[in-house]
């Protein structure tokens, strides 16, 4: 993209969105099979958290190898394998009928979404855009992601209602295939780097991050992120769902047009996503003005105001919708802040590797956030326990931040981020 160009202009940022939202589209809309899996089956919360909890690990681990696999051998090649891996983990799955198989199943799930994620897709939108425009160009495209979010939950929920979630699966199978469809878009640019930069080895940029302290406590920050995220996403509807009783006693959902419990819970992870459309192109606007690691600081500090005040006062329709507005106003604005503080520090030559190293902590926090929910769960009968911890790492995350050195890395050269 030349300087002159807007960020809405570009191909490749389009084709980045159609495919980002459609997979998150279906990455967000598996709490809601939650409780009608289980039932069928008779499994425990936690033999399905886990699963989950398998696919988020998987997207973590395949993430750097993804990122690596674009910069080596074309980026588009890594989006086909990512969509193939998803298509055919969806489809397997929904001829599960162990909590086994469909824990196993899962990884290729975890593989595809990190092939048509984050790591592969934002390298290539990133290396399209101008220095000016980068972070507010990348977070449009994690907008995007929010936007499959809105999506993703009430079109499960309205599948549901006449088919069984087997045959959902498959649909959504056939639905990312069909993403496919915005790959020309996707060509990836020349790096926009310096001949240093460019002469780099991959070896030696990930010993150049490795030996850096800041690399780590941006790897570190990024734990809790994914543990607030994916805790909230597979464990939200159904907790939403079985306090029916406590958060409807005298019919309030059926006075704003909500149906049930269930349907409350699909809508407010929409209004999270709904939210963040507006959090995150915000974060990536700040971006480009002001410190990332101070607004990260800001944005962890914000989200462990929300969970500790909606888990403190009662649970009702009213504080569920308020507490999904406000936490999806900050659910993936760090994401922007965090892959453009990657590529500002270290370079945008490698940036979908180091990003995705960087991404698999906070996929580490999401194993641990779905894990950690079923098991506290089938041992006390709620989430207290588990929102609390979340609670903790939000601030841990916010401190952790502070130190980081938002500077160019001496080894390398390259355009601003």
């Amino acid at each position: 993209m030349t300087q002159s160009q807007t960020p809405l202009m570009n191909p490749v940022l389009v084709g980045g969105c159609i495919i980002i939202m459609m997979g998150f589209a279906i990455r967000a809309s598996f709490g809601v099979f939650q409780i009608p899996i289980a039932e069928e089956f008779g499994w425990l919360r936690s033999e399905f958290s886990f699963a989950i909890a398998i696919q988020n690990l998987a997207w973590g681990i395949g993430q750097p190898i993804f990122g690596a696999i674009g910069e080596k051998f074309g980026d588009r090649k890594a989006i086909i394998l990512g969509a193939l891996f998803y298509a055919v983990g969806l489809i397997l799955s929904s001829y599960a009928i162990t909590p086994g198989a469909h824990q196993w199943l899962e990884i290729l799930v975890g593989f595809g979404i990190a092939g048509t994620g984050f790591g592969v897709i934002l390298a290539v939108v990133g290396r399209a855009a101008s220095d000016e425009n980068r972070s507010l160009t990348l977070g449009i495209v994690t907008a995007a992601g929010s936007a499959g979010q809105v999506i993703g939950a009430p079109i499960a929920e309205a599948l549901l209602s006449f088919m069984p979630w087997q045959s959902v699966f498959m649909i959504f199978a056939a639905a990312i295939l069909m993403a496919l469809f915005a790959l020309p878009m996707m060509r990836s640019p020349k790096p926009i780097a310096s001949k240093t930069e460019l002469d780099q080895s991959m070896g030696s940029a990930l010993k150049m991050a490795f030996k850096d302290p800041s690399f780590t406590l941006i790897f570190v920050g990024f734990f809790s992120c994914g543990y607030q995220l994916a805790f909230i996403t597979a464990h939200f509807p159904a907790f939403v769902t079985e306090m029916c009783g406590a958060i409807d006693p005298s019919g309030t959902l059926a006075s704003v047009g909500i149906s049930s419990t269930s349907a409350l819970g699909a809508v407010a992870i929409s209004l999270i996503g709904l939210s963040n459309i507006v959090g995150t192109i915000t974060a990536g606007w700040l971006g480009k003005r002001y410190s990332k690691k101070y607004l990260l600081a800001a944005i962890y500090t914000g989200r462990t105001i929300i969970a500790a005040l909606f888990i403190m006062f009662p649970i009702t329709p009213t504080t569920v919708i308020l507490f999904s507005v406000g936490m999806g106003s900050l659910w993936l604005a760090t994401v922007p802040l965090t892959s453009g503080l990657v590529a500002y520090i270290y370079g945008l030559r490698y940036m979908g590797t180091l990003y995705g190293i960087v991404f698999f902590s906070h996929q580490l926090g999401s194993f641990m956030g779905v894990w950690l929910g079923g098991r506290m769960y089938d041992a006390y009968g709620d989430y207290t326990t588990v929102w609390w911890i979340g609670v903790g790492i939000g601030a841990f995350s916010a401190i952790v931040h502070l130190p980081v050195r938002e500077r160019r890395h001496p080894d390398t050269i390259q355009a601003a981020a």
